[in-house]
């Protein structure tokens, strides 16, 4: 263990560069801040690389527990002052703890073997619906999710944060809106994609068998190979003056209405 109170300390810098996503694709390292998020890793098998806390909550049960986990998993754990702590998260009030991890993205091919549910996203901007997304996915016992095109970033600390621990039980994947294309023209299951344009209500969808749910950019919604791709388009009725539903919404009344198929009320 290592006490560090030195804002100019090497460490601290790597780990504050973390916050931007070109250093994050040098190292492969991403940050999770929080006690709950970064129990929910360790528990799930992830190995921190460095584990950082703030000095003096050593004794603390839950933080004991954590430093005792992540010195058996080789991490190297830092007790740093509360400068030091709020540095590294970029808050003027951070959380307790904040470790760093190794980005796990999983290949296309093996994402058209892993017949199940999975979400793909395509060009989503923003981190919070991206993380909330993730959120839903696991907890409607999804797989994972595909980022296609120019997307944020799944493990930015904004989309890690708000997924609330979920990104740690899911799959990544990334590719390029080409590369997308010819992958699933390998996959089994139904390809249903969401669209103003659709004829379709989302409830009368077939919601049985392996599927990705497709949906569009925040703003633009698919494209027009991608919904071309799509073997059913789907639509929410709208009944009042709005015209379109959150992003992160969308996705979640569409995995619910997957579940309620797969899992009907007894």
């Amino acid at each position: 263990m290592r006490h560090i109170n030195s804002l100019t300390n090497p460490t601290v810098k790597a780990l504050r560069a973390l916050h931007e996503r070109k250093y994050r694709r040098q190292s492969r390292l991403f940050l999770a801040e929080g006690m709950r998020i970064v129990m929910e890793a360790i528990d799930l098998g992830w190995v921190p690389q460095h584990f950082v806390f703030l000095d003096g909550r050593q004794d603390d049960d839950l933080v004991a527990k954590l430093i005792s986990a992540a010195e058996n998993m080789g991490a190297e754990c830092l007790a740093v002052s509360h400068d030091v702590l709020a540095k590294i998260s970029r808050k003027d009030n951070p959380q307790a703890v904040v470790a760093s991890f190794a980005e796990k993205w999983m290949p296309m091919d093996e994402v058209i073997k892993a017949q199940a549910l999975w979400v793909a996203l395509d060009r989503v901007r923003d981190p919070g619906n991206l993380g909330t997304i993730m959120r839903s996915v696991d907890a409607v016992g999804g797989v994972g999710v595909i980022l296609i095109g120019d997307c944020t970033d799944g493990f930015s600390v904004e989309a890690v944060r708000a997924s609330m621990g979920a990104c740690f039980n899911l799959s990544l994947a990334e590719a390029t809106e080409e590369a997308f294309l010819d992958q699933v023209k390998n996959w089994q299951g139904e390809i249903i994609g969401t669209s103003l344009l659709a004829s379709s209500d989302y409830r009368l969808a077939n919601w049985t068998g392996p599927k990705i749910l497709l949906m569009g950019n925040e703003q633009a919604g698919l494209t027009d190979a991608l919904a071309a791709a799509a073997t059913q388009l789907i639509r929410m009725p709208m009944l009042g003056r709005s015209d379109s539903l959150n992003l992160a919404v969308a996705t979640g009344v569409a995995l619910y209405e997957h579940l309620r198929h797969q899992h009907p009320p007894e």
